[in-house]
């Protein structure tokens, strides 16, 4: 019931739409029931001239009304009653039509609202939430669970008040018409709903395995796509075609799983419904036969109980679909309850600019129980240019991640200026820093967007100055669309030196006072990354740079060289220091240069 409750709450903002258009479906069942009342004036009356007999005690307005029409002329009767029908079955198509067309936008409303709530919960989680979660899954959550949503917004709801109301008109004419067998027929009910509440049970349980599983399938579609090349340099094809073949089909195993316990309630309750259907007509026989009952009511008796079968049938496939979408609420709900574990502080000021220096005190970051990080301490003055270096894994990026807040540290702080990063809001922080990131993310769209990405009414003489400060500005020029070519996803029509080079010049763009080069220059050839440290040489003037370097050779003029080793500072000051000293950096230093020899 709680799931059910969330699943509802989606509807809530579009609820005076939705009360009009379950309006429309309560007259929709009422015309429904009228159409099927014409029975008995056009069998008792019409064909058979005979008088319409019903056993039940009538109001005086109800017993009139018969009493009129059985002193009406046949044929008069047969007049009148070829245009109530018309004028019926017009209003039923006008109502029909406007609640089904209410309850589908209703339906695109909420796929549009819960997508929109999902992808922006998305982008306030933090980075250690996407560590743990697989692209793949999460647009699984956004295209698929939500589409199972609007099913049972746009379809399980409409039927469940409609069919409901069908289900209530229909067994108020069975006990109005014949109170006695209409009592014995809903005996028989709790044999149709079993199957209904079992089958249900089953199929939520296996709608969150199969969601589960097209999460799987999109995961392994978005690595093997943008990873095409590497599957192809290492003939892994058959590898990962074999992976997906086993996803899909577990997929696949999994709905028809489903799909097999569906289709079968449908002739499950259609034959329970039909065995009562005959032991009623075995029963009422005898008093048409006598007299009891004109035919034409019993008709409608009979018509009113075997109506209340589609309503079951309908209402089985409700709950299918609504186990079904009461799976991908959770799962939905599971992104958005999740909180950001970098929560920025109730009334935190804006950070206004940097103007000193940045500190890190006796700061400790793990991931889990494993130590990165460990009682970092160290000063950076405004204009400095700080080399990060040390073997692989021992935190460097970690380290300028702490910086604009991508992870909180579980011990110390990080002062700007004096003032503790977490007492300033996110954006004004950010707003400080740059970053030229490893993986050169480039996104679909022009150069121009790229580089004044989230700017797009930026200045184009802005634009072109930071590409040419980034040495960007000659290739771009020679692209068939110089500044509007699109560059592909992730920037794939492009060589990793010229994706490197956009990067830069997206953050010289920003012209930030704090710039992190994470082995900015780990794509670039050799003159490209000369051209790229004079650009750089020209930018430190009131700019603090953090530059991680895969190439020692590049950091000589650094500053600061901050030496990292198993999370902990061990080597701290100038090139011409840490050579004069017999540690890790020189060791480091040597081993590149016999490499290179």
């Amino acid at each position: 019931m709680k799931d059910y409750l969330k699943l509802l709450r989606f509807i809530k903002p579009h609820l005076a739409q939705f009360i009009l258009a379950a309006i429309f479906m309560v007259f929709s069942a009422i015309f429904d029931g009228v159409s099927l009342g014409m029975i008995v004036p056009f069998t008792d009356k019409i064909m058979t001239n005979k008088p319409i007999i019903i056993p039940a005690q009538m109001p005086a307005f109800l017993a009139n009304f018969i009493l009129k029409i059985n002193s009406a002329p046949p044929l008069a009767l047969l007049k009148w009653m070829i245009l109530v029908v018309f004028i019926l079955f017009f209003l039923k198509g006008v109502v029909g039509f406007l609640q089904s067309y209410l309850m589908s936008d209703i339906g695109q409303k909420v796929v549009r609202d819960v997508r929109d709530a999902l992808y922006t919960k998305i982008h306030t989680l933090s980075m250690d939430y996407f560590t743990h979660k697989r692209a793949g899954e999460l647009v699984s959550r956004i295209t698929n669970d939500v589409k199972l949503i609007e099913n049972a917004v746009s379809y399980g709801s409409t039927d469940l008040i409609y069919q409901s109301a069908q289900v209530i008109l229909f067994t108020f004419l069975i006990f109005y018409i014949y109170w006695k067998l209409a009592l014995i027929s809903l005996i028989l009910l709790p044999a149709i709903s079993f199957p209904i509440i079992k089958v249900g049970k089953i199929l939520k349980k296996i709608s969150y395995k199969s969601q589960e599983k097209m999460a799987d399938i999109n995961s392994i579609l978005m690595e093997t796509i943008s990873g095409i090349r590497i599957v192809k340099a290492f003939s892994a094809q058959d590898y990962e075609i074999n992976k997906f073949r086993d996803s899909n089909t577990s997929y696949y195993k999994l709905t028809m799983k489903g799909i097999k316990r569906v289709l079968i309630l449908s002739p499950a309750t259609e034959i329970l419904g039909v065995v009562a259907g005959l032991v009623i007509v075995a029963l009422a026989g005898r008093d048409v036969i006598a007299g009891k009952i004109s035919f034409g009511v019993f008709g409608l008796f009979l018509g009113s109980l075997f109506s209340l079968i589609r309503p079951f049938k309908k209402l089985s496939q409700v709950n299918s679909i609504n186990q079904q979408a009461l799976a991908a609420v959770g799962r939905i709900y599971e992104v958005l309850n999740a909180q950001p574990s970098v929560i920025e502080k109730k009334g935190a000021k804006e950070l206004s600019g940097f103007r000193n220096s940045i500190r890190f005190e006796n700061v400790w970051f793990s991931y889990g129980h494993h130590d990165v990080l460990c009682d970092i301490n160290l000063e950076v003055r405004v204009g400095e240019i700080v080399a990060i270096v040390g073997p692989s894994g021992v935190g460097k990026s970690t380290l300028v991640d702490l910086l604009p807040r991508f992870y909180d540290p579980q011990k110390g702080r990080i002062l700007i200026d004096g003032c503790d990063i977490k007492e300033v809001t996110l954006d004004s922080l950010r707003h400080q820093i740059g970053i030229v990131s490893q993986e050169n993310i480039l996104f679909n769209d022009t150069i121009r967007a790229n580089i004044a990405y989230g700017n797009p009414q930026a200045d184009d003489a802005r634009i072109i100055e930071a590409a040419k400060q980034a040495y960007a500005h000659d290739f771009i020029t020679k692209l068939p669309q110089g500044y509007r070519t699109v560059i592909g996803d992730r920037g794939v029509k492009l060589s990793g030196g010229e994706r490197q080079r956009i990067a830069v010049a997206r953050a010289l763009f920003k012209n930030p006072p704090i710039l992190i080069l994470d082995e900015a220059t780990s794509q670039l050839d050799t003159e490209s990354e000369r051209l790229l440290q004079q650009a750089l040489e020209r930018l430190i003037q009131n700019r603090t740079v953090f530059v991680i370097a895969h190439r020692l050779s590049t950091i000589r003029d650094a500053h600061q060289i901050i030496v990292l080793d198993k999370g902990r500072i061990v080597e701290q000051g100038t090139h011409s220091q840490l050579m004069q000293k017999d540690g890790l950096y020189k060791r480091l230093i040597q081993l590149q240069e016999s490499s290179v020899a």
